[in-house]
């Protein structure tokens, strides 16, 4: 299978502490982005700050900004592992956040990210507005749909409270087998003509549930389709450092 229309705008890296040095040729998939989860979880960052208690080891960032793979990179906040704990200190997240965002790196920062992800499930969403309001911009959020509501069902409940000026990562639920790509995509669509196509991009799950537990990379006869029905898209690969193996590079870029 030829992959020469296979491109990504970027990856993804969740941030922990096995994955502090991440690795690999994303670029030659086209990823010139970075979005960095978060740069502080669960109370501990991984950057300096006087705010927070640091990680006792930190990414080497000066290496990251070099990278082509990190030209331009959107900085994620404040978060936590667990959701339910993430939706119940979204006030705490935010006021971290805020001092985080100030923080100098040596890193091209083109946006940042508040990483509370919201779903139809969470009733309380719109609280979140006016502390999206305190953070700078530009500023993206990431929705999915866990209880597959549909993309019009979704999309009625951000536009109830969503800021006009915060962006939509749309986590499209192919990793976990939610739903096949060409609905993330019909999702998209429906998104794009309401929030406007400059407010959305896609996260591509590039991993798969594991036989035992667990999740595992996806093949690239699972991942070249599902990237390849998101054409028109910025597409950004979850996530490159954990999933995304040089190995597995091997096998989606074009033929010679």
């Amino acid at each position: 299978m030829n992959g020469a229309d296979l491109r990504v705008a970027g990856v993804v890296w969740q941030i922990d502490n096995a994955t502090l040095d991440p690795r690999g040729h994303w670029d030659r998939i086209g990823a010139t982005e970075l979005l960095i989860q978060w740069t502080a979880v669960d109370g501990t960052a991984f950057v300096q700050t006087e705010n927070l208690p640091v990680a006792a080891r930190l990414p080497d960032w000066k290496r990251i900004a070099g990278e082509p793979w990190a030209r331009d990179v959107i900085l994620g906040l404040a978060g936590r592992f667990d959701e339910r704990a993430a939706r119940g200190d979204i006030v705490n997240l935010a006021a971290a956040s805020i001092q985080l965002a100030k923080l100098p790196t040596p890193l091209n920062v083109v946006g940042w990210y508040f990483p509370v992800e919201i779903d139809p499930t969470w009733a309380e969403a719109e609280s979140l507005a006016p502390l999206l309001a305190t953070l700078p911009r530009p500023l993206w959020i990431s929705v999915y749909d866990s209880a597959n509501v549909g993309p019009q069902a979704l999309v009625d409940g951000l536009m109830k409270w969503l800021p006009q000026d915060v962006g939509v990562f749309f986590q499209d639920g192919v990793g976990v087998h939610a739903r096949e790509a060409h609905i993330a995509r019909h999702y998209a669509d429906v998104m794009s003509a309401r929030l406007g196509k400059h407010r959305v991009r896609i996260i591509a799950e590039a991993f798969r549930p594991e036989v035992g537990g667990g999740f595992r990379s996806a093949t690239p006869e699972e991942l070249k389709p599902q990237v390849r029905t998101y054409a028109g898209y910025q597409v950004y690969l979850f996530d490159g450092p954990h999933y995304v193996t040089d190995a597995l590079m091997q096998h989606l870029l074009p033929l010679r």
